[in-house]
């Protein structure tokens, strides 16, 4: 068998409508789109959510809560449990990082309590769940909280100019 043998089986290959090429094509003059509106018209996409000119669901239903997006605070999360499983006795966020244990430290690295621990560790973080605490100072380790400045309160108007 050669490369130039093969062939496609049968009924896979359909021919390609031919619009626009006369009445007698059956798809000529509108080409199967009909004579007027939107949709006869090329480029025409329709908008999400557009039902027909009645009011969307999206504008009909009432508008409720808010959202803390732009200013949610993103951690750097690990269990007490894993510390089992890294080399060492002192963590800090860089130590961490170097290992590969956290990716991206974001607002800070917060320790949760999950998981057991065997040997006594010194950590250094940036927030403490009260379980994570009490499991490492039962394993005879330290916990040591790193203290983040809040960012400077932004001055606008006639307190700015005071200032100078």
């Amino acid at each position: 068998m050669n490369l130039n043998d093969l062939k496609p089986p049968a009924g896979q290959q359909k021919t390609q409508k031919r619009i626009g090429r006369g009445i007698g094509s059956h798809r000529g003059k509108y080409s199967g789109r009909g004579a007027k509106g939107a949709k006869s018209i090329s480029g025409y996409s329709k908008m999400r959510g557009f039902e027909g000119g009645q009011m969307p669901l999206h504008r009909r239903l009432p508008k409720r809560g808010f959202t803390n997006g732009p200013f949610k605070k993103h951690f750097a999360e690990l269990n007490v449990g894993r510390f089992d499983r890294i080399e060492g006795t002192t963590f800090d966020p860089a130590s961490l990082k170097a290992a590969g244990v956290i990716n991206k430290l974001g607002d800070g690295l917060r320790i949760l309590g999950s998981g057991e621990l065997k040997k006594a560790i010194h950590v250094k973080a940036h927030y403490f769940t009260p379980g994570a605490e009490q499991k490492i100072k039962a394993a005879g380790g330290t916990c040591e909280k790193i203290e983040v400045k809040p960012p400077a309160p932004i001055v606008r108007g006639s307190a700015a100019a005071k200032k100078k």
